[in-house]
């Protein structure tokens, strides 16, 4: 019997979810569906990028994750954010230990401690229309409380055997030139203070904050010189706010200054906002963006951030934007 979009769609319970879905969506998700996912190629050229997911991209059962992200996607690498319902850097003494054992059953790497470093309101500025009140990713700290948690992310970077922590600089002031020089000086605070243990200090451009376009991040990066305060490129948070992340606000950042990257895409809606897509079905040139990258270079992370939840459930997901990474990846000739 042949199978149609439909008939896939109606096997996944996914029928109702058609008319949320734009048809270039729709399409990718109906033929992720139907191709498994395909371990890497034993004889395949070792992949440029360390190619992971965010962990509770897929599910908060930490397990459960690893075994898709090695068994399932056949990867190396993941991004610790939040499991079992608390911010990694909420975990106790245990649970720690825990994790680490779960990752070196499934022989995993941790790419970073995807922390939420001052992701905060900027003490003494007006209050940011920016400002979350909601629970992020299982945390919550305000700006008392960031010299605290940055030593609490030190000490997880070590246990979970990573270089790399990432944060942000602040909930996005309506007008941040009175501030950007303090808030540029904490940053470059906290980079020596990682710096002092061996480790970089990520900064993601992130819409809600003070830091959103490739053009804002080249600027903070040339106002911070230090060497292991790197940037997390996230192309789909520029696209998000409007930019152009690739190539537009590429070409312009220090090549030798990104340190990780967040994959995920964005589609335009009619009211002219945006919406989160699989990886290579929305308007970012990730292809080109892939290729630039590799051709300059870059051998850090590229993390599935999913954020789509399309397909009905974190973890369906993840894998249709998972294959829509693996392809785009192999769209731009580079083998993962």
């Amino acid at each position: 019997m042949g199978y149609t979009r439909r008939k896939v769609l109606e096997g996944f319970g996914l029928v109702g979810f058609e008319t949320l879905m734009s048809p270039p969506v729709l399409n990718t998700v109906a033929c992720s569906l139907m191709t498994p996912l395909a371990r890497a190629d034993a004889g395949a050229s070792p992949c440029p990028f360390r190619l992971a997911v965010i962990n509770d991209e897929i599910t908060q059962d930490f397990e459960k994750a690893c075994q898709i992200v090695s068994g399932d996607f056949g990867l190396r690498w993941i991004e610790l954010r939040s499991m079992w319902n608390k911010n990694v850097t909420e975990l106790d003494a245990k649970q720690v230990e825990e994790a680490r054992k779960i990752l070196e059953e499934h022989k995993l790497r941790v790419t970073d401690i995807a922390s939420p470093l001052f992701k905060t309101d900027w003490p003494g500025a007006p209050r940011s229309s920016q400002s979350e009140t909601r629970d992020q990713f299982h945390a919550d700290f305000d700006a008392s409380a960031q010299d605290k948690l940055l030593e609490r992310c030190i000490r997880l970077a070590k246990s979970f055997t990573t270089e790399r922590i990432r944060c942000f600089d602040y909930w996005r002031l309506d007008d941040q030139k009175p501030y950007r020089a303090a808030i540029n000086s904490k940053l470059q605070q906290a980079a020596e203070r990682c710096a002092k243990d061996g480790l970089v200090l990520l900064l993601e451009n992130e819409m809600s904050c003070n830091t959103a376009t490739g053009e804002e991040s080249a600027q903070v990066l040339q106002a911070i010189p230090d060497k292991n305060f790197m940037l997390n490129w996230d192309p789909g948070n520029a696209a998000a706010v409007g930019s152009t992340p690739y190539p537009a606000g590429y070409q312009l950042l220090p090549k030798d200054r990104i340190g990780h990257c967040h994959c995920k895409d964005v589609v335009r809606k009619p009211d002219h906002k945006y919406d989160w897509a699989p990886v290579g079905s929305g308007i970012v040139d990730w292809a080109g963006q892939f290729q630039a990258m590799q051709r300059d270079g870059y051998r850090y992370a590229a993390s599935l951030e999913t954020h789509w939840r399309g397909a009905g459930t974190a973890e369906a997901s993840t894998r249709v934007s998972m294959e829509g990474l693996k392809k785009t990846l192999a769209k731009a000739g580079i083998s993962c």
